[in-house]
């Protein structure tokens, strides 16, 4: 079920995309449904394991095994432990300070760096029940320069306080 919430970042043309993944084969799965408001991770489905991880890998970090399927994430989480960042020189973060560098637990196990938005400093605490957002970078198509079938809008995932209202505007037609 697609998280049909949305943050939308303009990616200057003429600037380094420090923020932008370089998709591959293999992780452009996740980065095509993230464009769709979808998180997902990676689950074992070895014997005994079944352990769920994030960031994707093709085997699984708790046994090795490389029997590993992709999982939609429920979108759930609670903040582990967060930073407030006030100076960053890599473009496009300077014009995004202050910003709250995050890492959360996802509801499925896993942890996760992340970007809190909508949220006053103040407000932040360990524990707090948050949900996934998508930031939508317009204009970054992918990284490593997919075209065609293959480029899509990018956007990355985000998370807000769990009780924040959705936002009132849909995704632009196409994602």
């Amino acid at each position: 079920m697609p998280h049909e919430e949305w943050v939308t970042a303009v990616q200057p043309k003429t600037a380094p995309g420090h923020d932008l993944p370089e998709t591959d084969a293999f992780s452009r799965v996740y980065w095509e449904a993230a464009a769709e408001g979808r998180l997902l991770l990676r689950r074992c489905r070895a014997d005994g394991c079944g352990a769920a991880h994030h960031y994707p890998r093709e085997f699984c970090p708790r046994c090795w095994s490389e029997d590993v399927v992709w999982e939609e994430a429920s979108g759930r989480a609670t903040l582990y432990t967060w930073s407030v960042v006030h100076r960053n020189d890599l473009p496009p973060f300077g014009d995004r300070v202050p910003y709250v560098a995050a890492v959360v637990d996802l509801a499925e196990g896993p942890r996760m760096m992340t970007e809190i938005v909508d949220c006053p400093e103040a407000h932040l605490r360990i524990g707090m029940a948050l949900r996934v957002r998508f930031r939508r970078v317009e204009g970054a198509g992918t990284a490593s320069g997919g075209s065609g079938a293959n480029a899509h809008e990018l956007a990355v995932p985000v998370f807000c306080p769990a009780s924040s209202p959705a936002p009132s505007s849909a995704p632009p037609a196409g994602v």
